[in-house]
């Protein structure tokens, strides 16, 4: 099989030195790939640290054979690499790993001298006139500042792009991880999710559970609970015996 597995965060953006990002390292994505590898398959890993590869065994500069590595940053950067890859890579799986940011920076604002946020009321005022943000577009906003407000819209999910526009009929397998709920509300949320990605899988956990669990499924209409150490394998083999029943189903 062909693997395309994608790891690690992304980076969106304030000015040319700051950046919105999010915590997570890419090991679980690099962990698949290598499982995957060492079980024959060729594996494209797309992945914003490709230095956790030497933890798992793997030089990302020189990965070897049906091994290729695609280092990106940014939102921007992954969304386009995606684009090519999936409308242009003949996948016969694609794993989404990668912790994409669901908020983009759209613009940094200051107040005017004047101008403050009254917490109490979750308003802007001003001591006189109306309140009023002048827009920061220097490559390095001034640490001066006495503070700054980050505008965040919401991002495209680009999962959600993997059957259409960008084409891919593979074993598409989405992540999903939720903080401050318990397991039969992590998996109704896992399932929904699911469906609105036409995803064939779905690998959930907590974030409080993340070290230690994370369920895949649905496989028999039902939700696996998989020790932390045993994912890769299991997610991995999973994958291959959904992908044989399809291709002896025709």
């Amino acid at each position: 099989m062909n693997f395309l597995i994608t790891a690690g965060n992304t980076q969106s953006p304030i000015d040319r030195v700051r950046c919105i990002t999010n915590i997570f390292s890419g090991r679980t994505g690099a962990a698949i790939a290598r499982t995957a590898w060492g079980r024959g398959h060729t594996v494209t890993l797309a992945t914003s640290h490709p230095e956790v590869l030497h933890e798992f065994g793997v030089n990302p500069r020189d990965p070897g054979e049906r091994f290729a590595v695609l280092p990106y940053r940014t939102f921007d950067e992954l969304t386009a690499l995606l684009q090519a890859e999936v409308r242009d890579g003949g996948y016969d799986a694609i794993c989404h790993a990668a912790a994409v940011s669901d908020f983009l920076p759209a613009g940094a604002f200051a107040p005017e001298p004047g101008t403050f946020f009254n917490a109490r009321t979750g308003r802007w005022e001003a001591r006189s006139g109306p309140a009023s943000l002048t827009e920061l577009k220097a490559g390095k906003i001034k640490s001066t500042e006495p503070e700054l407000w980050v505008r965040l819209v919401r991002a495209p999910k680009l999962i959600d792009r993997f059957r259409k526009p960008w084409g891919f009929a593979g074993v598409l397998v989405k992540f999903k991880l939720e903080v401050g709920i318990g397991e039969d509300e992590l998996l109704r949320v896992a399932e929904a999710s699911r469906q609105q990605s036409d995803a064939d899988l779905v690998v959930a956990n907590t974030l409080d559970g993340a070290a230690y669990w994370a369920y895949v499924g649905p496989r028999e209409d039902r939700y696996e609970r998989v020790p932390r150490r045993e994912l890769p394998d299991r997610l991995v083999l999973t994958i291959e015996d959904l992908y044989q029943e399809r291709t002896a189903n025709g």
